[in-house]
């Protein structure tokens, strides 16, 4: 063979490798999240799926989709939400979903749990976390910016505690893992993409899942995997949701411009479970639902974690196809179900309607 032909052979294997098909196009980036959680719902014994209605609950989400016009645009519309469309509020949503993880509370007087006072109210949960941040940014203190995550002189820990000071006698769940998790992405931010958080979005290249698998790469605090029954298993929540809040923060334009939107699958967390029990979607065996009804914890990793996680990714993806199988063209997603029905289940705390706990697993990863 002369230097000037080619071994199409070896170009073929050198072209399989590289992933790349006969239009040379590379292959379509995934998170393998949702294949993961079909694997968990086929082989769960103890978490199930009620497809009668599970069928239901897709005619009711869709008809409250209509009934409240739902869309990216009411990410915006929370007070707490950042309302600039520009690089300050990509580094407050990094942060913000980098520590977005483990609010519930161990007491059960609501005077005693952790809250953040801000603006003359007080938050618990999800949004005490990011009434925290708002709070240290009117405070002047440059908490979104990860130079000063790893500026220990600056940044120290009881600075830290100060800024997520609690209005009660019980401090932020997981504070000083929240800590670690920020002083170790300040430092792959600065080693690895020049200190922020923008130049990994310019390497994904438009691409949410590419992002996604980028962030579980390089920040091990964001590495949501686990082992079930003989197998790894992802469900990465924080990294989803962080691809998720930019989308709708910046209605699927700028920051928010994702080509694979659709890759996202719902957040595997507390709340959800407890909403598609709710709605009569997920069934649970007698013993696991008499240890979620006693509040007693649940081990992260156990069996019963993985599959109330599992089953709940799998179950969203399907009231998504039921939506769409009935409404054919819309423009619905795993997100916006999400979105959805977080917000759904603490309308209905709020309004003090009776439902089934939460199950209870303390760690970093939701």
């Amino acid at each position: 063979m002369s230097d000037d032909e080619v071994d199409e052979d070896l170009l073929a294997l050198l072209r399989k490798s590289l992933g790349i098909g006969e239009n040379n196009a590379p292959k379509p980036a995934k998170t393998g999240v949702l294949e993961d959680a079909e694997y968990i719902y086929d082989n769960s014994t103890d978490v199930a799926l009620d497809m009668r209605g599970t069928k239901a609950a897709a005619a009711s989400i869709w008809s409250l989709i209509q009934e409240k016009d739902y869309g990216t645009r009411d990410w915006s519309k929370h007070e707490l939400h950042p309302k600039a469309k520009d690089e300050t509020t990509v580094d407050f949503i990094f942060l913000m979903d980098l520590l977005n993880f483990s609010f519930w509370s161990a007491s059960e007087n609501p005077e005693q749990q952790f809250a953040v006072n801000y603006q003359g109210k007080k938050w618990t949960g999800y949004w005490s976390l990011v009434a925290a941040i708002q709070r240290a940014l009117d405070e002047g203190i440059t908490i979104t910016s990860p130079s000063f995550w790893v500026d220990e002189e600056a940044c120290t820990d009881v600075y830290l505690n100060y800024v997520f000071r609690s209005a009660t006698g019980e401090e932020m769940p997981l504070l000083q893992d929240r800590i670690y998790c920020m002083r170790k992405a300040g430092h792959v931010l600065q080693e690895r993409f020049n200190g922020s958080f923008i130049t990994c979005l310019d390497e994904a290249n438009g691409s949410a899942a590419a992002l996604v698998n980028l962030l579980v790469d390089n920040f091990p605090c964001l590495d949501d995997k686990h082992r079930f029954e003989g197998r790894t298993v992802r469900f990465h929540k924080r990294p989803q949701i962080l691809v998720a809040d930019l989308w709708a923060c910046f209605e699927g334009e700028s920051f928010g411009y994702f080509h694979d939107i659709e890759q996202i699958t719902m957040f595997a967390d507390y709340r959800i479970p407890q909403m598609l029990y709710s709605l009569g979607c997920l069934q649970y065996s007698p013993p696991l639902e008499s240890h979620i009804r006693s509040k007693k914890p649940i081990e992260s990793g156990h069996s019963w974690e993985m599959q109330l996680r599992g089953c709940s990714i799998w179950c969203v993806e399907l009231l998504q196809r039921e939506i769409l199988r009935q409404h054919p063209g819309t423009q619905i997603n795993a997100i916006l179900i999400d979105f959805l029905l977080y917000d759904t289940v603490k309308e209905t705390e709020e309004k003090g309607v009776e439902c089934i706990p939460h199950h209870r697993t303390r760690s970093i990863w939701y």
